[in-house]
Formats: C-alpha cells, structure tokens, sequence
C-alpha cells in the first residue's frame, strides 16, 4: 500500500508543477485566442536567465526571480504589443506561423550563447526530503514547487477578479467588441495577459531548471505539458488548470507505477487522448 500512496502523493506535487507550466498558455488561449507556440520556449528562456543572473550575483536561482520576472513581463508585453497584435485576427494561421518563428529564434539564440550542453540551476533544496513516515518521503523541493503553482493560480484568479486590469481582461476575453465600447483598450489588455502569461512560465521554468537539467531545444517538450492541462482543464479556466495539472501528474506517476517507469508519459497522453475524445471542451471549460 505504501507504494502507492507514495506515488499518489507525487503525482500530486509534479501535478502542481505542471499547472504552472500550462497556466500561461491556458490564459493566451482563452483571452488572446491564439495559440503561443513559443509558450515552453519562453518557460525554457527564463531558465538560461536566472542561469546568468546566478553567475553574476551569485545567488540563488529563486532570488534571481526578482530581476527575471519583470524582464519576463516586458518580453511577452513587447512581443503581444509589437508582432502579436499585427496578426490577430487575420485567420489561425498568421499567429501560429510567428510563434513558430519566435520559438525557433529562441532555440538558436539559447543554441549560440549558452551551447548545447545540459545545465541546472543549482540549489541545495534539491538534496532535501520530507519524511511522512519511515517508507514514504517525497523531495522538499517538489513540495515547494506544488504550492508555488497553486499559489500563483490562487493569486492570479483573485488578481482577475479584483482588479480593474483583470475585470478589463475577463471582459476582453467574453466580448472584444463589448469591451471596446466600454473603454477598454484592446491592445494594451493583450499586451498585459501576455506579459502575465510570461511571468508564469518564468515561475514555472526556474522551478523547473532547479529540478532538472535543461538544454536550449526543451521547449516543445513543455510546450505538450502546457497543451496538456490546457485541454484537460479548459481553455481559459485558471482554477482548471490546477485541477487538470493534478490529473496530468497523477495520470503519469500512478500510471507508472503499474505499467512501469518507462511508460508512465505514454500513460498520461493516453489520458489526454481519452479526454480529447470525450469532453474536448475539457473538464472545466470557461
């Protein structure tokens, strides 16, 4: 029994990391409306900046935040503001061609600078455990990561919620038109729900690089994470998102434990696939 319980709870806490790596791509889908093939290219970005904050400061990848966030924002603002917004409306296709374009970009750039070589965002956290009882511990670090997510969705749906900036993306996202004859600047709101979107990631990827090794071309691979939860979850439901990470996690590591290590990210696409076919409209939709 205890086996199992072990990876029930870290199906939960690799679930909490994985709402976070899709948060950002489940807000794009559902205000912007495109979709952000450059989402895990961008979570992959802040990685190699908190890499290089690190080296400079000699910190923590954590404290690195600070500086990373508010250059994270400026980026997706920048890029909504500049390129993004050029398109939209113009079909599906135009968007997904420049964020293709910009993840490729990304790739080579990472490519160029930082080399092909794996790195990681060293932290002593890493080494730490929580012991529940004598057969059955998980990674502290895993733990800090779970409620970091959760704590970034909790804090974010409040922010939508209570805050003219969110009212005014909430109701861009309903009604463009409607918004617009209210007073709400359309482009600017956009621009916001980007670079809010590239906070989370940010968050997300240092977690990310200070659990794992990380190379300039992991984007696509946390590109399919983040369409996961989305799908599962629903385009546009933040609280969804934590939800359907939760399932995601759970799906792969409870799933693992009977087919195998090997097979459990067969396991959790299988789910995605049974969801897809049964309620494509996801669990939570908006």
């Amino acid at each position: 029994m205890d086996p199992i319980i072990q990876s029930i709870i870290q199906g939960v806490l690799l679930g909490g990391l994985y709402a976070a790596i899709g948060l950002g791509m489940s807000m794009i889908f559902g205000i912007v409306k495109i979709t952000n093939l450059a989402h895990g290219d961008f979570l992959v970005l802040a990685c190699y900046l908190s890499l290089l904050l690190m080296g400079i400061l000699k910190t923590s990848p954590f404290i690195t935040l600070i500086i990373v966030l508010p250059i994270m924002f400026f980026i997706g603002f920048g890029m909504q503001r500049t390129m993004l917004n050029r398109v939209i409306g113009r079909g599906d296709e135009p968007p997904l061609l420049l964020t293709f374009g910009i993840s490729i970009i990304i790739q080579n750039l990472l490519l160029y600078f930082f080399t092909a070589n794996a790195q990681r965002l060293q932290t002593p956290l890493l080494l730490k455990g929580v012991a529940v009882t004598q057969t059955i511990s998980f990674s502290l670090l895993y733990l800090i990561a779970c409620i970091v997510g959760a704590g970034i969705i909790i804090i974010l749906g409040l922010y939508m919620k209570n805050t003219y900036t969110g009212r005014a993306i909430r109701a861009t996202s309903d009604d463009v038109e409607a918004a617009t004859l209210m007073g709400v600047n359309i482009k600017s709101t956009f621009g916001v729900a980007m670079g809010i979107a590239m906070v989370t990631a940010a968050v997300a990827g240092v977690m990310i690089g200070s659990l794992n090794s990380f190379y300039p071309s992991d984007g696509p691979k946390y590109l399919i994470i983040a369409f996961a939860v989305v799908v599962i979850g629903g385009i546009g439901s933040i609280y969804g998102t934590l939800a359907a990470g939760i399932i995601f996690g759970l799906a792969q590591v409870v799933g693992g434990y009977f087919v195998g290590a090997d097979n459990q990210q067969l396991v959790g696409y299988v789910v995605l696939l049974v969801m897809l076919i049964v309620r494509p409209q996801g669990l939570f939709e908006k």
